[in-house]
């Protein structure tokens, strides 16, 4: 059963309808789920379905051949290859005068790489054909920096073409959750932590199974697909594989700052800076500054990707025992710093509650954007961080603590909250605490009597 995607789905079907030449582009991080969709929105379509490969110019071009002379068997027994790519593109666009005909180019980039004037042929037909063509052209990547600057980005020649793009995203936490039915609601979110809501990595949980066996099975075994998944990616991705998985490797183990990263690595700034660029477009890694500053000293990097955070976090340092048949202790060592990597997974699921909240009129103000805080306490002399801080405009903002941890929350985390929100001058602030476990009955009545606080159980955000 198809889960997920609803909205995307909907708008490239509505796409469809309107009959005219329609250029989509989709693309998103490997394993995110793009051809799946591709695959669902074209089920009940007259389509033209090839994906390219890495090889060189002439298999693909063979590949592309077989897939325009399955469409019909008007070309006869044995059609043979295509000159070159571009006889093969005015026959599509020449299918497409009289019929809607979509036509699905996935893993656009090796073609590009094998073919360099692919783009120019590709928008010259544009250019000739797209006022009285009826078909529908998709482009498809997964290299995200190729798909925003090679397809989309102003030098190039498909430049304005598009009449649609996706940048297809993890499923988030309620996706998730219409994914599964056999998880309780604090299981789930552990799941989508350590799957970091890909779809694939998703499809090899076992709801019949516990939560332990289904780390142990996917990520504390040798031949478990998820055990080598990080290297595997970064070696599809990254030419120098070594020095990607040591800056990973760099930031999970807590260093934040270039010039730590730098540390670590043995890598000068440029390099390590080109390296972090690639990773943040990977989706793997993230830039972050405390929310509203500007100050891009405060800048620090992150392990964005939650799976590749508990890999490193559990797995990568275990190599060496699990090789050798010892995952049960590798895995009993782990289990118990698993609350610890939730901290941040809660966070996230959190904002998206917000969002989901805010887009339904649900919260106190209509917040334009969101993030985390952090910096000085000049009354405290200390350090101060905020969960999530929410704003609109100028004026008002929602403050934030997220608790994921088995006690309930106390009253002195509230107080702590207000008190950090008096380090900022809106006019109107709202609190929030969201909470695994619940509240104590005196935090519950202290909220009460302030007034402008709301309290949410985990469990009633799903």
């Amino acid at each position: 059963m198809f889960i997920g995607r609803q909205r995307e789905l909907a708008h490239l079907n509505g796409r469809h309808e309107s009959g005219k030449f329609e250029f989509a582009v989709i693309y998103g991080r490997r394993r995110v789920g793009k051809t799946t969709l591709i695959n669902e929105f074209v089920r009940d379509k007259e389509c033209i379905l090839y994906s390219a490969t890495e090889t060189n110019a002439k298999q693909n071009l063979e590949a592309l051949s077989k897939s325009v002379y399955a469409l019909s068997d008007e070309f006869g027994d044995s059609p043979g290859i295509f000159a070159d790519f571009q006889a093969a593109f005015k026959t599509i666009f020449k299918i497409a005068e009289k019929r809607r005909i979509v036509f699905v180019i996935d893993e656009y980039p090796y073609l590009a790489a094998c073919s360099k004037g692919i783009a120019s042929i590709l928008q010259i037909l544009i250019d000739r054909n797209q006022k009285d063509s009826k078909l529908f052209l998709i482009l498809c990547g997964s290299s995200m920096s190729f798909m925003e600057n090679q397809v989309m980005g102003y030098a190039s020649p498909l430049y304005g073409r598009r009449t649609c793009q996706y940048k297809i995203k993890p499923f988030d936490i309620f996706e998730t959750r219409d994914y599964f039915c056999g998880f309780n609601a604090e299981d789930l979110a552990v799941i989508y932590g350590i799957t970091g809501g890909i779809p694939l990595y998703m499809s090899m949980m076992d709801e019949s199974l516990s939560l332990a066996q289904n780390i142990k099975g996917n990520f504390f075994m040798p031949n478990a697909y998820l055990f080598e998944e990080p290297a595997n990616l970064i070696k599809q991705e990254c030419r120098d594989a070594s020095q990607y998985n040591s800056i990973i490797a760099a930031i999970s183990g807590g260093a934040s700052r270039l010039f730590e990263i730098c540390s670590k690595t043995d890598l000068n700034t440029s390099l390590a800076a080109d390296y972090l660029n690639k990773l943040i477009g990977l989706g793997i890694v993230k830039k972050e500054k405390p929310f509203t500053s500007a100050n891009s000293k405060k800048a620090i990097y992150l392990i964005e990707d939650s799976m590749f955070r508990f890999w490193h976090k559990f797995v990568g340092g275990n190599i060496p025992a699990i090789n050798r048949g010892l995952s049960d202790i590798a895995y009993s060592k782990a289990e118990p710093l698993i609350p610890g990597f939730m901290g941040a997974v809660f966070e996230e699921i959190c904002k998206q509650y917000l969002w989901k909240l805010n887009a339904e009129g649900q919260t106190p103000i209509m917040f334009t954007d969101l993030g985390r805080w952090w910096g000085n306490d000049p009354k405290e002399k200390s350090e101060a961080e905020i969960d999530i801080l929410a704003v609109d405009g100028k004026d008002s903002a929602i403050f934030c603590e997220c608790k994921w941890r088995n006690e309930k929350v106390e009253p002195s985390v509230l107080d702590a909250l207000i008190k950090r929100g008096d380090l900022f001058s809106f006019k109107q602030k709202y609190f929030y605490i969201f909470s695994k476990s619940g509240f104590e009955d005196d935090c519950a009545k202290r909220a009460h009597e302030i007034g402008n606080v709301a309290l949410v159980a985990y469990e009633d955000m799903l």
